[in-house]
């Protein structure tokens, strides 16, 4: 039995976060918050090729975005945090010395160029494992030493076992997986430069944090035999495992930027909220055990369990995620959504917030919209009047008839008090009835003039807030419009 759960989510910081890696992060802050755990957030920053500090400040901000907080951090009043790795290596150096005088690493001086051509000859040769040979293991104890008293470039690598057995472990979602030694080469802890491997660093802060589950992707399971034998030599217990499930696009490939493999802040930039995306990675590999699909942080907190992790693939579907962050946003009241709509309307040239109608328009909008990206753009009509009429509606509603009938109506509206929707709408339904027509003959050719487009939210409701000078100004221009035309 665990005393204190501790989980880490520990990425790369080489790229920007991804939403497979963001649900990783998810699951480990989800599992914490169920248990009354620990959820440590460590930057594994050792590949200095390829680390970029945009990346390192993408994530960060993806997972605050996403409101993953972590519980070890200046944030959370603890010492440090996050953890990098890159300021930890004479405790790398430290553990792999410790292995080396133990008889259990050896420091291997083969160059790049040999290796190459191992590989070759073994790809050649067509053996079934590819690895190193072992060469340097084989050198007498006091050459190797020598050789690395003279400053001989060297990595230090990890002796497996020569005895061939089995390797087992029990992951948490998919049971008893079991590896063999003979399959496993004398993989490197410690890299020429001084920097750790994945391998090393991993397992030294895994122990050194006290991390009890390691709950990572399922890319990961084939390090997992290393990772067991490097707790065995230093004489450590085992963590947890659990290894998530992959995720797969909607035809069932691998996720590219295409199919769902976009960057956290590119779903924020394309106008979708925290909330639906975090519901939306939850159920990506876990269900509640019910029905329920659209659940807030806490309700998700509360039934999350690693017993309802299911080990096969979860489909993204950008189209569910579409469809829940537009349950979000209908949630949300009008005023709570204007802070994310007012910089794309400024984007836009739209407006500069200044106005007292604009919750109104985001009161209209936000239930027939599934992004905020949408909903700004789909308001252009609320801030510039009409320069083109959607063809096939203008075809239909604006008949030879038309500016008549526009005039008639806008010289109705011109004395209506109060210029609201209640009234508006009386007015219309009062004028169809004295003409014997349908309503409709009198609201589409009235929606059509003032907003360009044969849609949209209520058209009464949609007149209250243009106000009675820009209705009466758009009717008359699409009279003349038509005018023009016919």
């Amino acid at each position: 039995m665990v005393d204190e759960i501790r989980v880490r989510f520990a990425p790369s910081p080489t790229g920007y976060l991804h939403v497979g890696g963001a649900r990783t992060a998810l699951f480990n802050w989800l599992f914490a918050r169920s248990t009354g755990g620990t959820f440590i957030l460590r930057i594994e920053d050792t590949d200095r090729a390829r680390y970029q500090e945009s990346a390192l400040a993408e994530i960060i901000e993806s997972l605050r975005w996403l409101g993953l907080d972590q519980d070890e951090g200046p944030e959370a009043g603890g010492p440090r945090g996050p953890y990098f790795q890159s300021e930890r290596l004479a405790l790398y150096r430290e553990h792999a010395d410790r292995l080396v005088g133990e008889g259990k690493a050896y420091p291997c001086f083969c160059t790049s160029e040999r290796l190459d051509a191992l590989r070759r000859e073994q790809e050649a040769a067509k053996l079934p494992h590819v690895g190193y040979d072992r060469t340097c293991r084989r050198l007498p104890p006091g050459e190797a030493a020598a050789r690395r008293a003279a400053g001989t470039p060297c990595v230090i690598r990890f002796a497996v076992p020569e005895e061939v057995r089995p390797v087992t472990f029990n992951d948490l979602i998919r049971g008893d997986i079991e590896y063999r030694t003979d399959v496993l080469d004398d993989f490197v802890l410690l890299k020429s430069d001084g920097f750790p491997t994945y391998h090393l660093a991993n397992v030294v802060d895994d122990r050194a944090m006290g991390i009890s589950h390691v709950l990572r992707g399922d890319e990961w399971i084939a390090s997992t035999p290393r990772h067991i034998l490097l707790y065995e030599a230093f004489g450590w217990p085992l963590p947890r495992f659990a290894h998530l499930p992959v995720i797969l696009s909607p035809d069932g490939g691998k996720l590219s930027k295409r199919k769902g493999a976009a960057s956290v802040l590119d779903y924020r930039r394309a106008g979708y909220l925290p909330e639906a995306l975090f519901n939306f990675l939850a159920l990506l590999g876990w269900a509640p055990g019910d029905d329920r699909e659209v659940m807030d942080r806490g309700e998700i907190a509360a039934a999350f369990s690693l017993d309802r992790v299911h080990p096969k693939p979860a489909v993204f579907d950008e189209e569910k995620l579409a469809w829940m962050n537009g349950q979000y946003m209908m949630a949300r009241s009008a005023e709570a959504l204007l802070p994310e709509i007012l910089p794309l309307w400024a984007k836009l040239g739209f407006t500069d917030g200044t106005e007292p109608w604009l919750p109104k328009v985001v009161d209209l909008l936000k239930s027939r919209a599934r992004r905020l990206n949408e909903l700004a753009e789909d308001a252009v009509w609320f801030f510039r009047d009409p320069e083109t009429y959607e063809e096939k509606a203008a075809a239909k509603h604006f008949g030879p008839d038309g500016p008549a009938l526009l005039r008639e109506l806008a010289e109705a509206l011109a004395a209506v008090e109060p210029f609201t929707a209640a009234p508006l709408e009386a007015l219309y339904r009062a004028t169809a009835e004295a003409k014997a027509l349908s309503p409709g003959k009198l609201i589409h050719p009235t929606r059509l003039a003032v907003s360009g487009v044969s849609f949209g939210p209520g058209l009464f409701e949609m007149m209250e807030v243009l106000g009675r000078e820009t209705v009466l100004r758009r009717m008359e221009a699409a009279a003349r419009r038509i005018e023009e035309k016919h």
